[in-house]
C-alpha cells in the first residue's frame, strides 16, 4: 500500500466519526475506530469485508516507511512505537505489534493544539504543580486515561509564565510545545536517545530547570529521576499504577530490601505530588477525567517513611486533606454524580471504595428528596405481640 493511499483512508475514517481517539486495524475485523472509550466498525471498506494479514502488513510497512530502527524493533521485539503525521491532518502515536504471527496496528490520535489547564477544567492544584521549583511529580493511571494531556497542560502553564529551560523525553512526542517564555527541547525515544535512562542522564548535562520523563520503566531511570529531583530540578513522569499507595509501593519494589529504608527517606524529601487519573463515560456522551490528588505534607512523609498501618493509610490522608487541595477518586466521583455528569451505575463501577461512593450518592439523593433504597412495601406486623402472647410454652 502506498503512503498516499493510506493517508487518504485515514482521512476518510476521521471524517466519518466524531470524538475519535484511536484507529484499530486487526486481522479478521473491519477497520475500527475508538470513540468515547468503545470500538466502532468504520464505514471505510477495503477490497475485503475483513482485514487480511497481507493488508495489515502492507499498512504497517507504509507507516514504517523503511525506517531501519523500527523494522529492527518489530522483528526483534515484536512491536514498535513511533509518531506519524498525515498531510493536512493530525499526528498519531502508532504501535505496530505481532499477534499470532500477524500484525495489528493501533493509532492514537494526537491533538495539534496544546491544551491549557483552564480549557480542560483541571483542578486548582494543577496550577500549584506548575509553580513547583524542584522535586518530582508522578502522574499515574492506565494507558489512554489522559496523563499526557494533563502533563502537557501543566507544561504549557510553565511555558506561559516562566523563563525556564524545559527538556522532555517522550515515546513518542505527542504535543509539540511552541517557545513562549520558556525554551523547549523535546527529544523522542529511538530518534534522539536510545533509552529513558541514558536520555535522562544526558538531560542533567543540558542545564534544564524542568524535565519531563515520558515513563519510568526501570530502577535505573527511577534512580536518575530521584537524583535530578534532589539536585534542584523539577521532574514530571508517569507510572502505570492505580493509586497513590500503589505508586509508592511500585517505586519501593524497584529496590532491594536493604535499600528500602534509604529510598523511603529520599522519596519523602523529593516527592511533591502524585496524581491518579481515570476517564469515565458522561451521561450525555464523551468522557470526563476523574483525579486522585495527593500532595506531600507531614502526614504523607510519615507514611512514606514508615509505611501504612491500621488507621493510617494514604487513602485516609488524602480523604482528609482537602485543605491541601487533595481528593480521592471517590470524592471526585461523588461530586460529578451530584453535578449530573455521570450516572449512579458509572459512579459505583469506577469507585475505589463502593461503600464510600454509595454513602455519598445516598446523601446526594437524600438531599434531593429522592429515595435511597429499592425496598418498598414494608409494613409493621402490629399483631406480632398479640400472637406471641397466645403461644403456649
Amino acid at each position: 500500500m502506498r503512503k498516499a493511499d493510506l493517508d487518504e483512508m485515514i482521512h476518510e475514517m476521521l471524517d466519518a466519526h466524531p470524538r475519535i481517539s484511536d484507529l484499530n486495524f486487526t486481522v479478521g475485523r473491519t477497520c475500527q475506530v475508538a470513540a468515547d472509550g468503545k470500538l466502532h466498525p468504520d464505514a471505510y471498506r477495503l477490497s475485503t469485508d475483513r482485514l487480511t494479514s497481507f493488508q495489515t502488513e502492507q499498512m504497517a510497512l507504509a507507516l514504517i516507511n523503511d525506517d531501519r530502527r523500527l523494522l529492527t524493533d518489530l522483528f526483534r521485539h515484536g512491536s514498535c512505537d513511533f509518531s506519524y503525521h498525515i498531510a493536512k491532518g493530525p499526528r498519531f502515536r502508532v504501535n505496530i505489534f505481532s499477534q499470532r504471527g500477524v500484525y495489528s496496528i493501533v493509532m492514537r490520535k494526537l491533538e495539534s493544539k496544546v491544551p491549557t489547564i483552564r480549557e480542560l477544567g483541571l483542578p486548582d492544584s494543577f496550577m500549584k504543580m506548575a509553580r513547583e521549583k524542584n522535586g518530582i511529580v508522578f502522574f499515574t493511571g492506565a494507558t489512554g486515561t489522559g496523563k499526557t494531556t494533563s502533563l502537557a497542560a501543566i507544561l504549557d502553564e510553565i511555558n506561559s509564565t516562566d523563563e525556564l529551560h524545559v527538556v522532555t523525553l517522550e515515546d513518542p512526542i505527542e504535543y509539540v510545545h511552541p517557545h513562549k517564555k520558556a525554551t523547549f527541547n523535546q527529544r523522542e525515544l529511538g530518534k534522539d536517545f536510545d533509552a529513558f535512562s541514558s536520555g535522562l542522564r544526558a538531560a542533567l548535562r543540558q542545564a534544564p530547570h524542568v524535565i519531563l520523563v515520558g515513563e519510568i520503566r526501570d530502577r535505573e531511570t527511577m534512580e536518575i529521576a530521584l537524583n535530578a529531583a534532589e539536585t534542584g530540578h523539577l521532574v514530571f513522569s508517569t507510572l502505570h499504577t492505580v493509586s497513590a499507595g500503589h505508586t509508592i509501593n511500585r517505586i519501593l519494589g524497584m529496590y532491594s530490601t536493604e535499600e528500602e529504608r534509604q529510598v523511603r527517606f529520599r522519596l519523602a524529601d523529593s516527592l511533591r505530588w502524585i496524581v491518579g487519573q481515570r476517564l469515565l463515560p458522561r451521561i450525555e456522551g464523551g468522557r470526563v477525567a476523574v483525579f486522585e490528588i495527593m500532595q506531600n505534607n507531614i502526614r504523607v512523609k510519615d507514611l512514606v517513611i514508615n509505611g501504612e498501618s491500621e488507621g493510617k493509610t494514604f487513602y485516609e490522608v488524602i480523604e482528609n486533606g482537602q485543605a491541601y487541595k487533595m481528593q480521592t477518586f471517590d470524592q471526585h466521583i461523588v461530586r460529578l454524580f451530584m453535578a449530573g455528569i455521570i450516572d449512579e451505575e458509572t459512579s459505583l463501577t469506577y469507585a475505589s471504595s463502593r461503600a464510600v461512593v454509595r454513602q455519598g450518592i445516598d446523601q446526594v439523593k437524600s438531599g434531593r428528596g429522592e429515595k435511597t433504597s429499592d425496598i418498598d412495601g414494608l409494613k409493621i406486623d402490629i399483631d406480632y405481640d398479640r400472637k406471641q402472647a397466645v403461644k403456649v410454652y
